[in-house]
């Protein structure tokens, strides 16, 4: 049989392995990470016949161009991306959330996500990755996961496992949509603010800058200020706590976040919310709205019934 594989051409601004992460970890200092966008990678899987959990490739703003060698495979893009599939005679543009078949030789140029962040590959196989504590999700901060715990490189070779064709038709009729406003929970430290600020938190408009990765969001905006200690001894922090250091900005823990941090906390997003969070590119503009944890937890059973329904709608 031969191998199959594809040789990585260009490979993207922030290009690496994910899965759903990897979990109770954080007593020593590991956090979930993972797909950021959990409702696209869970698509991408459903679409190519996989198992839920199984590995893709995420991208971040522009995706890799590939060469892909060895016998044919589907292939779908999830998120909001533009990209051409390039065969010897034709390019064929893409279209998100569509299954597509790669034949020997054939190149994949992921040009770059339209006015968002996160985009996924998932191919109809296994990909050929390490695994570290279960997960093969890629932290290059702390070099752990897939790929020596770092980004895809030009000239790699990624060997496909285990391919099978189920119904290379598959796709889905999906519009990612957008949010108005972010909805948080109170976060530990709430009363470290003023109800003034607090005020301002809730009402004004923060901008997503340019220093956001994989681990935290920074946001520029209105300036809220601690009346109690900018400072705390550090504690335990989750994915979506909002924390407020000295200098008044907002920063937004994601996930491949510290677990640990010494800055209060105002707020937590919540889960239902989060995945929309991360595709808002620098630029975007926020506006939390405060609601209840027995609402969030309402909303999240809604979101996961709302992705189920989706994977079933697949055809």
């Amino acid at each position: 049989m031969t191998k199959s594989y594809f040789e990585v051409i260009r490979p993207g601004i922030n290009t690496t392995f994910q899965d759903l992460g990897r979990k109770n970890l954080y007593h020593i200092g590991i956090p979930f990470s993972g797909a950021m966008d959990n409702r696209n990678f869970i698509l991408a899987n459903a679409i190519a016949g996989n198992k839920e959990n199984t590995p893709v490739i995420e991208f971040a703003y522009q995706g890799p161009l590939l060469k892909f060698k060895g016998e044919k495979v589907n292939f779908n893009i999830t998120g909001n991306v533009s990209f051409k599939l390039i065969k010897k005679e034709e390019q064929i543009e893409g279209n998100c959330y569509e299954n597509y078949v790669l034949e020997d030789g054939d190149q994949l140029d992921i040009l770059s996500t339209n006015k968002s962040v996160y985009g996924y590959l998932a191919i109809s196989g296994n990909i050929d990755v390490q695994f570290q504590w279960n997960s093969c999700s890629t932290n290059t901060k702390a070099n752990i996961g897939a790929n020596d715990g770092k980004k895809i490189e030009k000239d790699q070779l990624i060997e496909i496992l285990d391919t099978h064709s189920r119904n290379s038709k598959r796709k889905l009729e999906y519009i990612n949509s957008k949010i108005e406003n972010i909805r948080v929970i109170k976060g530990t430290n709430f009363n470290y603010f003023s109800n003034e600020d607090k005020k301002t938190f809730f009402e004004k408009e923060f901008t997503v800058t340019k220093l956001t990765d994989r681990m935290g969001m920074r946001l520029e905006g209105p300036k809220i200020e601690n009346i109690v200690d900018t400072n705390i001894k550090s504690e335990g922090i989750i994915k979506g706590v909002i924390q407020v250091p000295a200098d008044g900005n907002p920063i937004i823990m994601l996930s491949d976040h510290g677990t640990i941090g010494g800055y209060p906390k105002i707020g937590v997003v919540i889960s239902a919310d989060y995945d929309k969070l991360v595709q808002l590119p620098p630029g975007s503009k926020i506006k939390f709205k405060e609601i209840e944890l027995s609402d969030a937890e309402i909303l999240f059973k809604l979101y996961e019934m709302e992705t189920q329904n989706l994977v079933l709608n697949i055809k």
